[in-house]
């Protein structure tokens, strides 16, 4: 059946909000909605003390929701945020700190960037639903948002909000899926764009890493930028890296680029943990056939040729990419998946090769 966003807001609007009693969306507790091929994913923003009550509420928007699209094509997901503090000092154009050699952070055992040679290869999508698998092995996750131009970790871990401050020093992160999350992208608009140079990139990324407080982690992932700029030079000389990996399709032209991040990553003395293939096939749904849009097996043969591991093979899948957009990765969103069960199995080789 064919449901139209305006119908959605129509049924969210008739539930009432338990903290400001007004409707939903006039209480803007509505967050990334979007309505695609009949599926329906959205967020609910709430206050923390205010989680109980809301919990019969999106209980029965899904409800309602269903009614209308049909059972399983609703996906309504709960976060909340602390709200007290001043908003944190992160000043734009805020200069770097003097700081000799490479630290550890406090509490983290272990960074590991994610990056990529080119962009459009599905790398924050793979950083996110890799996340979401650790902390799914039972692993304390946090997630660094890194690419400052293009932050999107916030829109595909279902997390809105400025983080609080209890100091207008120091940074809570906010937290969704079990994986704890700094982005730039909670700073700023969604459609507002970040005009730094060099030295602001640097300052923001120092900042994001030594003045949020992470906790105890097992791992941080950094969701890195593409290419081979400040904000990869910064993370490798100010920040003690565990590893990186590296994500490519297996497109030739992606392949050449994904070649320069593992170089640039050998000259920073990082080591690199392994390859993703990303957008590897394409499966029919409808007669199971199998297509290889974008070339198959690249990034498997560089990482043989250069003695890399290869960690694995990630589709070209319509429900990844919806999942994402709609604030709940493919491992939260369906984790029994075929596609859920690649990022798992990636997630299952880093902590059996002692890499978290």
């Amino acid at each position: 059946m064919s449901v139209t966003r305006d119908e959605v807001l129509d049924i969210l609007k008739a539930l009432t909000h338990p903290g400001t009693g007004t409707d939903l969306v006039a209480a803007d507790a509505v967050r990334a909605l979007t309505v695609d091929e009949g599926r329906i994913r959205f967020v609910l923003e709430v206050a923390p003390e205010h989680a109980a009550a809301m919990e019969p509420v999106r209980l029965e928007a899904v409800e309602r929701l269903e009614a209308l699209a049909g059972k399983g094509q609703v996906s309504a997901i709960m976060t909340a945020h602390a709200t007290k503090g001043p908003p944190p000092d992160l000043k734009i154009g805020g200069a770097a700190r003097a700081q000799t050699g490479p630290q550890k952070l406090p509490g983290v055992k272990a960074v590991i960037a994610v990056a990529s040679g080119k962009g459009g290869v599905g790398k924050s999508t793979v950083s996110a639903n890799l996340a979401v698998a650790l902390a799914a092995e039972g692993k304390k996750v946090g997630m660094l948002d890194a690419d400052v131009y293009g932050p999107s970790q916030p829109r595909m871990l279902g997390i809105t909000g400025r983080p609080a401050s209890p100091d207008g020093k120091t940074i809570l992160p906010l937290r969704n899926h079990g994986v704890t999350l700094m982005s730039i992208g909670l700073m700023t608009k969604e459609d507002e764009a970040v005009v730094w140079r060099g030295p602001m990139l640097m300052g923001a990324l120092q900042q994001m890493l030594a003045q949020v407080q992470w906790g105890q982690l097992d791992v941080l992932i950094v969701d890195l930028p593409p290419g081979t700029g400040d904000v990869q030079m910064t993370l490798a000389q100010k920040t003690e890296v565990a590893g990186a990996i590296v994500v490519s399709t297996p497109q030739d032209i992606a392949l050449l680029d994904a070649r320069k991040a593992l170089d640039m990553f050998g000259k920073m003395n990082v080591k690199v943990m392994g390859m993703i293939e990303n957008m590897s096939a394409y499966i029919c749904p409808n007669c199971g056939h199998e297509a290889h849009i974008f070339g198959h097996g690249g990034a498997r043969a560089d990482a043989e040729r250069l003695g890399l591991p290869f960690l694995g093979e990630i589709p070209l899948d319509l429900e990844i990419r919806s999942a994402g957009d709609g604030g709940a990765p493919i491992v939260a969103s369906k984790p029994e998946s075929p596609q859920a069960q690649a990022f798992r199995d990636i997630a299952r080789r880093l902590i059996a090769d002692g890499h978290v």
